[in-house]
């Protein structure tokens, strides 16, 4: 019995607290209440693009459309890290439901707005709070679950990325398309309905999700790094929403470049004087796959955002489609994001073995790229939907092991940082792609379209000689287009001409919609360079709350620091160069423990050394 008493293992940290680790029940109700949030800032931004030309108009502003999109981008982009760096600090839930409410009480007051400068202003309180949702829900559920298991976990979270990419042009055109409903303009449910659904999710958050108290430690907030962010990413921002209309090379995106590169300067001065209290502290760079996952991260976003955002114009322009049925068509494309997620998620959690899928994701991207870049003007829907399940495959497959790969590798009281670092890094990907794309576009339409007029030169001039057609060409300025003079700023006008007239239009549209494509495919051929790089570190069999837990216990510390990030990645990969050299083994200390068995089976004989626990 004495042996029994003096064997016998400790209670584990979480215990002695009273907190007990949730259920795969507990885990699914509280993934409920994070999956409103973030169904809610993925949904935001699709259903506002489908209704904006309706709400401008209502507004009497639709030239000043642009901004109401960059305020939303402006501030969700500056405040992603800032509720990583500040909830590794204070906590998850009380940033989180900050998050959520802002966002809440930003859609409210912008289904009352009465002027696009209100609506702009009540959108950049709508992007303060989205900037926190998807980061956060991304790092609680880091906190909750080991990474090997959390694999299968975040596939709910791409399913809703998914599903929100399709239901927001379905819903956008729903609202914009009605009149009134219930009295109230149809365009202002566009904002209003997000506030009951997030009045759920504030409700089951508070009620389900209990992380005990973690041990204080004092910290310094990084507010000159906060301001140096926000004087580097407004202008780089700006310009990338509107050096379209500006020029590049003008004046103001001159100026805008130049304010920039002063903030970027002052930015990485106040990081590095900051150190361990920083917003994005430099020293995590050091860690390689941290760096990698980085630069993964951003070109995948410039790919997908960048590429995709055509997609939606092809089908409208060119197929004629209405919003809600570009948003249809578009379906097989979550389809292939949902099935991706869950392949990786269920193979990672079984075998422990990530890298595997971000590898072939990428690679599926740029074939996907390719297969879209031969988009022609009568293109059948079945191609149509076979480069979009291949796409859609890709990032399945890509944006879930990416974030896990940088989880698992920093040390666990970085986590909230080191998530919302990727997916700011893949933000910045995607505003960059979407402005140079675009730009790449619109710049090279009006020649595409005036060789296509050459090519049908006998077709055009037979319609002309219809005095009703020429009068329809002359009313539409398509005299001007067929030089190669005008612009094409309103393109509703194609789907009302004599179709001898648009096929021009259409031909030329889709020749540089597979422009844009081959770029983003070009792009994303770095990506897989990059995703090759990516280390496999084995994956941690402790959830990131249990690992702080542990620390704070007097167990391995692994404070946040260049010392702590290379001894972390330096016991790793002697583990696993030991487990690969040895094979197999037995388990090692107590039952209920991880096993020692090679990195290839997900073993984490690091996260055993008592001298350098990698959590």
């Amino acid at each position: 019995m004495s042996q029994q008493s003096t064997t016998a293992p400790e209670a584990r940290p979480d215990e002695k607290r009273g907190f007990t680790p949730p259920t795969h029940r507990e885990i699914l109700t509280i993934l409920g209440g994070l999956m409103i949030g973030m169904f809610l800032a993925a949904l935001d931004q699709t259903i506002v693009a489908t209704s904006i030309r309706t709400i401008g108009d209502d507004l009497d502003g639709l030239s000043l459309q642009a901004w109401v999109t960059t305020a939303y981008l402006l501030t969700a982009t500056i405040s992603t890290p800032l509720y990583g760096k500040l909830s590794d600090v204070y906590g998850r839930k009380p940033f989180y439901m900050t998050a959520i409410s802002l966002f809440v009480l930003g859609s409210l007051l912008s289904g009352t707005a009465d002027s696009m400068y209100q609506l702009a202003f009540y959108r950049g309180l709508q992007g303060l709070g989205a900037g926190g949702l998807m980061s956060l829900a991304i790092t609680i559920l880091g906190d909750l679950v080991a990474p090997r298991e959390r694999a299968r976990y975040q596939a709910y979270f791409l399913a809703v990325f998914g599903t929100s990419s399709v239901l927001g042009p379905v819903i956008g055109g729903f609202f914009a398309g009605a009149d009134t409903i219930l009295g109230i303009a149809g365009w202002r449910w566009v904002f209003l309905v997000n506030v009951p659904i997030g009045l759920i999710g504030i409700l089951v958050i508070w009620r389900v999700l209990h992380l005990p108290p973690l041990k204080r430690v004092e910290h310094r907030i990084d507010w000159p790094g906060a301001l140096a962010l926000v004087v580097a990413l407004v202008p780089l921002l700006v310009v990338a929403e509107q050096g379209r209309l500006w020029g590049w090379s003008s004046p103001k995106a001159l100026l805008a470049y130049g304010i920039g590169v002063v903030g970027v300067v002052l930015f990485l001065a106040a990081e590095r004087r900051a150190g361990t209290d920083a917003i994005l502290p430099l020293y995590l760079f050091r860690n390689r796959t941290f760096s990698v996952g980085a630069g993964a991260n951003t070109i995948i976003g410039l790919g997908m955002f960048g590429g995709l955002a055509t997609l939606p114009l092809y089908l409208q322009i060119v197929r004629g489609q209405s919003p809600t049925e570009a948003g249809l068509t578009l379906i097989p494309f979550t389809v292939g994001i949902m099935s991706g997620s869950i392949i990786a998620g269920q193979t990672t959690s079984r075998t422990g073995r990530y890298k595997v899928f971000p590898v072939a994701g990428s690679v599926l991207m740029v074939v996907g790229g390719l297969l879209f870049a031969r988009l022609a003007a009568d293109t059948g829907l079945a191609y149509i939907f076979t480069a979009s399940v291949v796409f859609g495959l890709g990032l399945g497959f890509t944006m879930q092991p990416l974030v896990l790969a940088v989880q698992n590798a920093v040390p666990v009281r970085e986590m909230g940082v080191a998530t919302s670092s990727s997916l700011f890094f893949r933000q910045m990907g995607g505003t960059l792609g979407t402005a140079v794309f675009l730009s790449v576009l619109f710049s090279t339409v009006t020649a595409n379209i005036q060789q296509a007029f050459t090519r049908h030169a006998a077709s055009v001039k037979a319609a002309l000689a219809d005095p009703e057609v020429a009068q329809q060409a002359a009313t539409q300025k398509v005299i001007a287009l067929q030089q190669g003079k005008g612009s094409l700023d309103d393109s509703s006008f194609i789907n009302q001409l004599d179709e001898r007239l648009a096929r021009p239009f259409h031909e030329g549209f889709s020749t540089s919609v597979d422009t844009v494509m081959l770029l983003a495919a070009a792009a994303l051929v770095i990506g897989v360079v990059l995703t090759v790089m990516l280390p496999e570190l084995p994956l941690r069999s402790v959830s990131g709350l249990q690992g702080r837990m542990d620390d704070e216990a007097g167990g391995p510390a692994v404070a946040g620091g260049a010392t702590a990030v290379g001894a972390t990645a330096a016991v790793v990969a002697q583990a696993d160069r030991d487990a690969s050299a040895a094979g197999p083994g037995p388990t090692s200390g107590p039952a209920s423990g991880p096993t020692s068995g090679p990195a290839s089976e997900g073993g984490t004989g690091a996260s055993q050394a008592p001298s350098s626990d990698p959590r």
